[in-house]
């Protein structure tokens, strides 16, 4: 068995995880340039987290300047297993107001212009994303919002634009109608990329605003969001500490196989590889190309 290493992003209002024990700082070179900011590993009833902030302290990062690749790889590389994003988010539903923490099973991407595969020429790999989020660990995050008394709702559509601008009326109207549940702009392609490194990855979407479809909230500003981004982090802190006591100290296999979904993906043939881009994937694909 693997030991569990559970890993957290934390977006916009999370720039630290409030209840990390023994924390070393560490930065972690990959071959995929800078990650956003240095890890902050330590442990939370004994077991171990790995925390980035995805945008880093102060809020330097745009979500359209952020090195997915290099973040994911460096998670990979300090041995996380499983990967829990938390994201600020906007509601398309009534039903979603904010405060409440939407935990999403499935993505729709509407980014342009970011890297979104660590496979390429010279090593080309189609891995599935039917399923982007782990079944086990979702339910395993539901349970422990119950738990806290947490509003969460287990399924949903997230749609990821590009930004950093907030959506045009029409845009926002039409994700709406498609029946989408929140929007964003962080969690592609780094759930594509959590696959394509083998993790088991899931969201927690927490509701800031109703985007501007809503009559009577038809401007988002960031001072209204910040508002509700600190409630939320106080909640998402609580989440994260009781998932971690409940949370199995051994790997669980994914049901759905994520921890797995290089087995069949690779298509290039030994002979037709890059060398060079093979060394960029030790970490995220060793497990296939080296076995």
């Amino acid at each position: 068995m693997t030991k569990a290493v559970l890993g957290i992003i934390g977006g916009s209002g999370l720039y630290d995880l409030p209840g990390l024990q023994n924390v070393r700082e560490e930065r972690i070179e990959s071959p995929w340039g800078l990650p956003s900011a240095a890890l902050r590993i330590g442990d939370i009833d004994g077991l171990p987290i790995v925390f980035m902030s995805r945008h880093d302290k102060g809020h330097r990062l745009s979500p359209s300047d952020i090195n997915y690749r290099a973040n994911i790889d460096v998670m990979k590389r300090a041995g996380v297993t499983d990967l829990i994003s938390l994201s600020a988010c906007g509601s398309f539903k009534e039903e979603l107001p904010p405060g409440t923490f939407v935990l999403v099973d499935q993505f729709v991407d509407r980014t342009f212009g970011r890297a979104s595969s660590f496979f390429g020429t010279g090593c080309v790999a189609h891995v599935s994303m039917a399923h982007p989020v782990s079944p086990r660990l979702r339910m395993r995050i539901a349970e422990a919002a119950d738990a806290e008394g947490i509003s969460a709702v287990r399924d949903g559509t997230y749609v990821c634009m590009e930004g950093p601008q907030f959506s045009t009326l029409a845009e926002s109207l039409t994700y709406k109608n498609l029946g989408y549940s929140v929007i964003g702009m962080t969690n592609l392609p780094e759930a594509k990329l959590a696959r394509e490194a083998e993790l088991c990855y899931a969201t927690v979407a927490m509701v800031t605003d109703y985007d501007c479809w809503h009559p009577d909230h038809d401007a988002v500003t960031v001072q209204d969001i910040i508002r509700v981004l600190m409630a939320n982090a106080d909640k998402a802190a609580k989440l994260v500490a009781r998932l971690a006591k409940d949370f199995p100290r051994e790997h669980e296999p994914c049901p759905i196989g994520s921890d797995r979904a290089l087995d069949t993906a690779i298509i290039t043939a030994p002979e037709a590889r890059d060398p060079e881009l093979l060394k960029k994937l030790d970490a995220v694909a060793g497990r296939v190309l080296n076995g």
